[in-house]
């Protein structure tokens, strides 16, 4: 618990790094600001591993899976086997997806969307 904490917090946290130079006498102090977390996925990332853990979900034909894909229409899932697959994107891309947020997602392109989106996606 206490790593996930410190691990989450890490990500947001922005460091300063100062460097003083002189140029004809007069001093200069240059500021930059890194941050831990500029490494985004990309989208085609995002796609390629949500079509992945979808394809794996075992009431699921493979060659069904497409970035368009809507768990209950399409593919016959109820709203449990939704709540797995959302569970499974969630550890898939080290994240906590709210409840809130979950019951919203019933597509490859919404799941697509909000881990896209969401700043902790990894």
């Amino acid at each position: 618990m206490a790593s996930t904490l410190r691990s989450a917090i890490l990500r947001h946290i922005r460091v300063p790094a100062t460097q003083s130079l002189s140029a004809n006498g007069s001093r200069l102090t240059a500021v930059r600001l890194m941050s831990s977390h500029d490494d985004h996925i990309t989208k085609d990332e995002v796609i390629n591993r949500v079509l992945d853990v979808i394809k794996c979900y075992p009431k699921v034909e493979p060659s069904k899976v497409t970035p368009e894909v809507h768990f209950e229409k399409d593919l016959g899932l109820d709203s449990l086997d939704t709540v797995e697959i959302v569970m499974a994107l969630e550890e898939e891309f080290k994240l906590e997806i709210p409840d809130k947020e979950a019951v919203r997602i019933e597509s490859c392109e919404q799941a697509i969307e909000y881990i896209y989106n969401h700043p902790m996606s990894s």
